[in-house]
């Protein structure tokens, strides 16, 4: 079977034939989410420095499409967490979603938490992309934050620059979304996307 290996964001792969084979028996996506990843320092003009795309392709499967840009080179972890309270950046976010559940004791192994995603490495140009599949639903993650940070358990400085976080917010799927113009900034998609593409976040 070849392999191969790509840049594209899960929600260019998935084509109408993709997503008849792996998605809901009706064709569709099971749903898509977005988290704008910025850092709370007061250090830096741009706070804007990560993009999540998540896009559910069944009923227990999601990936995530994540990109982060302007961070000190190194190894950073990306973990989704029991609250959506950013109010003092990723210290007001809570533990990891679910990490208490896991541990419990019990018959069964401690299984690893459901917020865990995995890690990406930012290179020497700030600069990192990775691609995640996790066993889980766009909907329980609504509302939840996103901590993108070179600590996975915390605690987490609100001023440092290398900590990113956001809140999960859904989003519209493939196909789904055919506005011409943004009601929230007047400008149209081109517009928008000429501006992420200056930004390094698309």
């Amino acid at each position: 079977m070849p392999f191969y290996e790509a840049v594209a964001p899960p929600t260019v792969c998935l084509s109408p034939a993709y997503s008849r084979q792996y998605t809901e028996t009706d064709g569709t996506i099971a749903g898509s989410a977005v988290c704008i990843l910025e850092t709370h320092s007061n250090s830096v003009s741009n706070k804007i420095r990560g993009l999540a795309r998540m896009v559910q392709v069944s009923s227990n499967m999601t990936l995530v499409d994540l990109t982060i840009n302007g961070l000190t080179p190194g190894k950073y972890y990306a973990t989704v967490r029991d609250t959506g309270d950013i109010s003092q950046g990723a210290g007001s976010t809570g533990g990891i979603w679910e990490a208490v559940k896991a541990k419990v004791l019990g018959s069964e192994p401690v299984k690893e938490p459901r917020g865990i995603f995995g890690s990406v490495e930012v290179n020497d140009k700030g600069r990192g992309n990775v691609f995640l599949d996790r066993p889980v639903a766009v909907w329980e993650m609504i509302g939840r934050s996103m901590v993108v940070s070179k600590s996975q358990e915390g605690p987490f400085r609100q001023d440092d620059p290398d900590t990113l976080v956001g809140v999960i917010a859904r989003s519209a799927g493939v196909w789904d979304n055919d506005k011409m113009v943004c009601s929230c900034s007047g400008k149209n998609v081109w517009q928008e996307r000429q501006e992420q593409v200056a930004q390094g976040m698309a």
